[in-house]
């Protein structure tokens, strides 16, 4: 008996014979069936977390009791679960797994080498594995081999004979526009398509080939998916999953060592996405980070796993222009030890300076390729300059301010999180008409800001007003007319509308509600509003997860119009959009406050859409309003030490291209970046 529990004590917790199967999430509930959400990234927010209970089962069909598509709303796609299987290293056909050998340790650190130490150099339970960058012929090795891929579905190919190769410690950028087949191409790295789709071609991965019935090993590919919200359980802590990751990479000998290493590989994680407060973030749920922390995180979930190939959907939508700059010295460091990096983007900012080879797609197909230096310099599709010229430019235009009455007045307002404050005695005047861009690094208390004055987030102290009238600090207790008069458009545009309404139905609402119009005649509103922004009815009579990202960032755009405000606030809505939409909707918000007059604050990270868009500029810095004034005056001559150091990285992003002769990103070229 004794050694009965011995024994159970060294194994991973699983399911016995006995115990029946559950589901994949924890603290999931059942429900009866239905196809899954195509609209967000399938499957993938599931895949980041790389644990051996984490192979996928493609040929589970909605009917299938264990479906994650058949559970009520975002709780199909919570991570942090763990199903039981997994902890007997079994697979989704329960299988079970070979041992995979962990990749070496990306980044370094104290962390690590306590960990080599305990074990004489490496750590307990995993067999070392030396990073390879070159085959035996001294060329670079291909880790990941895409031949003539071609995915169809509904009649129509989303991707075109598509055919690349991805190099150990090499990146390569995958850019173009919304739609183009970007994240279908990603997807097929991971053995996953659309529903419903068919699939030719072929695809390789550490020389093994790939497809739906053929994932990958578990933890040889990571994914980082665009939108974090959507790959965190809400009511998990963020320590709490971490851990529940790291476990399931490391195998020591006794339980204090496990625990041990266990929280030092936490800790490392966060380190190098980019969180060195990141111990104190391990209490939060992620509702109470901000977008950029929520990112890192979801970026440290891989990075716990170690994995031989990364794919990194959007990784810098949501960030400030510093920790922007850091990042991309965390994945320049994950390329340095080996692994193939494949960066799905619409930041050419970024692609200069992390990328060493860029494919072009357009239409499903790769319109151009080649390396960094001669696609983004000496372009030779038509499609690739129009998509260089439509960058936002880094000058501030001369504009005049809003010069109208007092319209919202914020005074010494603090708001926060439990007991952690993220507003501290903020004052600010938005008068009617401003155009008010608000610029700081992830967690300074942007969007708490913005919440506060929407209503969305309840402030402790402190007043606002609308006009002369108080508004209360709960959206509950505002008026209709208080509602209608300020609107909120969300970053994650998908996330804000209901996924089993059309999106006609839910623009429309607005006005029905708000304003009091009939059915028919919001509809109608909703209709031309919608077709004057460029979504045809015919899109917008479908549900959200027919139309893509940015499709849904003008419906969302309308649906806050058509109430009639007078204030706008649009918090990150260019982040994650392609240059030629990011341009589209710039110029609509501009078409919106020149035919409206309705004033606009703008909450970014990029300096180049506040200088584009805004004529008065407000720098946030750990919760506190640290510069403000008219936005060609504040980028001329920055008093604050945050706005310069903010205007520094934006700058160095937009560094000119590597030598004449020079392959290497841009950074490279200058030199390695302090991370």
């Amino acid at each position: 008996m004794g050694a009965d529990r011995d024994r159970r004590a060294d194994q991973p917790a699983g399911r016995g014979a006995d115990q029946p199967r559950v589901g994949a999430f924890a603290g999931q509930r059942a429900r009866g069936g239905g196809d899954a959400p195509a609209g967000r990234e399938p499957a993938a927010h599931r895949r980041r977390l790389r644990g051996p209970c984490d192979a996928p089962d493609a040929r589970r069909g909605p009917g299938h009791p264990l479906h994650r598509g058949d559970l009520p709303g975002r709780v199909g796609e919570l991570p942090g679960r763990r199903d039981l299987a997994g902890r007997q290293r079994l697979g989704g056909d329960g299988r079970p797994q070979p041992d995979r050998p962990v990749h070496p340790a990306v980044g370094g650190g104290a962390a690590r080498t306590a960990d080599r130490a305990a074990v004489g150099g490496r750590e307990p339970g995993v067999r070392p594995v030396a990073a390879r960058s070159s085959d035996r012929s001294g060329g670079t090795l291909t880790v990941v081999e895409v031949r003539n891929l071609t995915v169809a579905a509904g009649g129509r190919e989303i991707v075109s004979g598509v055919s690349f190769a991805l190099a150990a410690g090499e990146v390569t950028a995958l850019v173009g526009e919304s739609g183009s087949g970007k994240t279908t191409t990603a997807l097929a790295l991971l053995g996953e398509r659309p529903a419903g789709a068919s699939v030719t071609g072929s695809v390789e991965v550490a020389g093994v080939a790939v497809d739906a019935d053929r994932p990958p090993e578990p933890g040889l590919v990571g994914y980082i998916p665009q939108h974090p919200s959507a790959a965190l359980n809400p009511v998990r802590r963020i320590g709490s999953v971490l851990h529940e990751i790291a476990r399931l990479h490391v195998r020591a000998g006794t339980r204090a060592e496990r625990r041990r290493l266990v929280r030092a590989r936490v800790l490392e994680a966060l380190r190098q996405a980019q969180l060195p407060d990141g111990d104190e973030l391990l209490r939060r749920y992620p509702h109470q980070l901000s977008g950029g922390q929520q990112q890192r995180v979801v970026l440290a979930h891989e990075l716990v796993g170690r994995p031989r190939v990364v794919v990194a959907d959007e990784p810098t939508t949501g960030q400030d222009a510093v920790t922007r700059a850091r990042l991309v010295g965390e994945l320049r460091a994950v390329a340095a030890q080996g692994i193939a990096v494949l960066l799905l983007t619409h930041d050419l900012d970024l692609v200069r300076e992390l990328a060493h080879r860029v494919l072009v797609m357009n239409g499903g197909g790769i319109v151009e390729s080649g390396s960094r230096r001669e696609v983004l310099g000496s372009p030779r599709h038509d499609y690739t300059k129009r998509l260089i010229a439509a960058q936002p430019g880094r000058t501030a235009e001369p504009g005049c301010t809003g010069g109208g009455r007092p319209l919202v007045t914020v005074s010494a307002v603090t708001a926060g999180h439990g007991r952690v404050d993220t507003l501290r005695e903020v004052t600010l005047d938005i008068r009617a008409g401003d155009k008010l861009a608000v610029v700081g690094r992830s967690g300074s208390g942007k969007t708490t800001l913005a919440r506060c004055i929407a209503g969305l987030h309840p402030h402790r102290l402190g007043e606002i007003r609308l006009d002369e009238d108080l508004l209360s600090p709960r959206l509950r207790r505002r008026t209709r007319d208080q509602l209608a008069r300020i609107q909120y458009v969300f970053q994650d545009a998908r996330a804000s509308f209901n996924e089993f309404v059309p999106v006609l139905d839910q623009v429309a609402r607005t006005a029905e509600r708000l304003r009091g119009a009939t059915s028919s005649a919001a509809r109608a509103e909703a209709i031309e509003g919608l077709a004057r922004l460029g979504v045809a009815e015919s899109g917008a009579a479908r549900l959200p997860r027919s139309l893509s990202g940015g499709e849904l960032q003008r419906a969302a755009l309308v649906r806050a119009l058509l109430s009639g405000p007078e204030l706008l606030i649009c918090d990150e809505i260019t982040s994650g959009l392609d240059a030629l939409t990011q341009a589209e909707l710039l110029g609509l918000l501009n078409g919106v406050h020149r035919d409206t007059g309705t004033a606009l604050v703008v909450i970014t990270h990029d300096l180049a859409v506040a200088t584009s868009l805004a004529d008065r500029l407000l720098i946030m810095h750990e919760g506190e309003i640290a510069e403000q004034g008219e936005t060609e005056a504040v980028l001329a001559a920055p008093k604050h030490a945050a706005t310069r150091e903010l205007l520094d990285a934006a700058m160095q992003s937009r560094a000119p291209l590597g030598g004449v002769h020079s392959n290497e990103p841009a950074s490279s070229a200058r030199g390695s970046m302090s991370v």
